[in-house]
């Protein structure tokens, strides 16, 4: 006697499957999955609610949590399935697909957050019972669930200036966002003289040592230093002058009941705190074509670099030659640029070039350039990277709201049957 074991995943009737292997003999059937629930045009087997129950109650015991009701759990895990079935099928009709690199990837940083290579993180999910090839599959899902998210309700999502203002004026914000700064002050009880001791400060004299000889506030013998503080905690109009900032701003005179103040922003500390190199460049490209080849494209570069050699406006010469259609228009100029952000060779080119000065014609991967090295400067880039996570956070917030209401529609809309399994 043969056995047959179906596995029933497709059929949208939820019907058994049979067949038989021999028409001299009949096949024993043995049901091994059934289709639980329809879902548009995908189905969920009882097998994946039964391992999606266990799991979860594996994961409730293993964290000490209060175990729900068997009832409450199952009606969970069917709308789970329900909801995550649905966007893996809109992920198939957009075509997303995750590579193996990409998976193995994931699951390394999933193992690396563990404090696990991946051999302990394998070995980790076989002791509590759980399948690796299970879980390899279950975080693929994850992923084309995560950019089918982003696809449907990214662009739902506006965050307008005032909005960001806003949340940055919030106390919340002050104090996850904002530095530590190193403020000192000079505090004198005379308008005229603290505008004299500006005038100095302005000159090149020592903020610390003017402080130290005029001011009469309590901290003078040190330089005035207020020492480190959380921006958010100087007194309210020190942090209206000080705001956005750059480190050695000098702030003032500033008038309050104690007298008039000039302030001296020393230094700043965080993890948003950073400073970056950048250099104000702007160039000249042409691309060689199948009319003009790569020497003669050269040449005619070189002729318009001794143009601009010979006194003739670069911002002229680069909106008449230039083929750089991002910058021809704006005269050649690249604005400031950061390390990392050009091609290669064109980084290199201008790294090497001194400001003010000019570079010989040189091929890059887009053609051939000559580029000026207006100016340079170390910016800092701290109050970008704060607004950038403020923008991030009011993202994530307004996402989250996006996202529900999106699967609630997505879930309202699909056709659902659930199947008779007793």
């Amino acid at each position: 006697m043969n056995t047959l074991r179906i596995f029933n995943t497709h059929s949208f009737l939820g019907l058994t499957l049979f067949c038989v292997l021999s028409s001299n003999s009949f096949a024993k059937i043995e049901v091994l999955d059934r289709v639980a629930i329809i879902v548009g045009e995908g189905v969920i087997l009882e097998s994946q609610i039964n391992n999606t129950v266990a799991t979860f109650k594996n994961r409730l015991q293993q964290q000490g949590m209060q175990m729900p009701s068997d009832e409450f759990i199952l009606d969970q895990v069917h709308e789970r399935l329900i909801v995550d079935e649905l966007q893996l099928q809109a992920g198939r009709r957009a075509g997303i697909r995750v590579s193996d690199a990409e998976l193995n990837q994931t699951i390394a940083e999933i193992a690396s957050q563990n404090n696990f290579t991946i051999e302990e993180f394998i070995d980790d999910l076989d002791l509590k019972g759980e399948s690796y090839p299970e879980f390899r599959e279950q975080i693929r899902k994850e992923l084309i669930i995560q950019r089918v998210q982003r696809g449907k309700v990214g662009g739902q999502i506006l965050i307008t200036d005032q909005e960001l203002e806003a949340f940055l004026e919030t106390d919340e914000a002050k104090s996850e966002l904002l530095p530590e700064v190193l403020v000192k002050q000079i505090l004198v009880k005379s308008e005229d003289q603290i505008m004299s001791l500006k005038d100095k400060i302005l000159e090149g004299e020592n903020f610390s040592e003017l402080a130290s000889s005029f001011s009469v506030a309590s901290n003078a013998a040190n330089g005035g230093s207020l020492g480190w503080r959380k921006q958010n905690d100087l007194p309210e109009v020190f942090f209206e002058a000080l705001n956005k900032k750059s480190k050695g701003f000098i702030a003032g005179p500033i008038k309050t009941g104690a007298g008039y103040h000039l302030l001296e922003l020393t230094d700043k500390r965080g993890p948003l705190v950073l400073y970056e190199d950048q250099w104000k460049v702007r160039h000249i490209l042409m691309s060689p074509t199948k009319l003009r080849d790569a020497l003669f494209t050269q040449q005619e570069l070189e002729e318009v670099r001794r143009r601009f050699i010979n006194g003739e406006e670069f911002s002229l010469l680069a909106k008449e030659f230039s083929e750089d259609p991002g910058s021809a228009n704006k005269g050649g100029d690249l604005g400031w640029l950061s390390l990392g952000v050009t091609a290669k060779k064109f980084e290199e080119v201008f790294l090497n070039t001194p400001k003010g000065s000019i570079s010989e014609v040189f091929e890059s991967e887009f053609g051939f350039h000559f580029l000026e090295v207006i100016d340079k400067r170390n910016y800092d880039r701290t109050y970008d990277l704060i607004e950038d996570r403020a923008y991030s956070a009011l993202f994530s917030r307004k996402y989250d709201d996006v996202l529900e209401n999106t699967l609630r529609t997505m879930r309202a809309e699909a056709f659902v049957e659930f199947k008779e399994l007793n």
